[in-house]
């Protein structure tokens, strides 16, 4: 084959759209905070408690304070600990999905920076009769 039955394009480089990858959310995360409380629908859950572990996930912006290196610019760890722990040590529920929206909404509504959040309440050792490594839930909760 001859060149000449191909056919030739010509690009202009102001044709291209420069490709710029998704940006990826920042997540502020705290694991496996640990509580001590009466929640459950079981007679032994009520009756002698048991502990929870709750993992968050915080969608926020956080170039901001990486930037200034400043604090006041972000969500601050111990406020969002003692937030989660405003519900795990608060009244009683009867399931962990009810704590986990609970959590969610709190976090939501305490900190304006927060986008969304990922909730997870684990009981490391709940009172059923099978062998297991902790039973809980894992919610994701967005901004409206």
């Amino acid at each position: 084959m001859r060149n000449s039955e191909f056919p030739l394009f010509i690009l202009h480089l102001s044709s291209f759209i420069p490709y710029r990858p998704a940006l990826m959310p920042d997540f502020l995360v705290l694991q496996r905070l640990r509580f001590f409380a009466h929640h459950g629908m079981l007679p032994a859950e009520i009756a002698h408690g048991q502990f929870f572990e709750v993992s968050v996930r915080l969608e926020l912006p956080l170039a901001p304070s990486t930037q200034a290196d400043d604090l006041s610019l972000t969500v601050d760890y111990q406020d969002v600990f003692t937030a989660v722990r405003t519900v795990l040590e608060g009244p009683r529920h009867n399931l962990v999905e009810t704590l986990a929206e609970l959590v969610a909404a709190e976090l939501l509504n305490r900190f304006p920076l927060v986008d969304a959040v990922e909730v997870e309440i684990m009981k490391p050792a709940p009172p059923v009769a099978f062998s297991s490594g902790g039973l809980g839930v894992k919610i994701h909760r967005e901004r409206k």
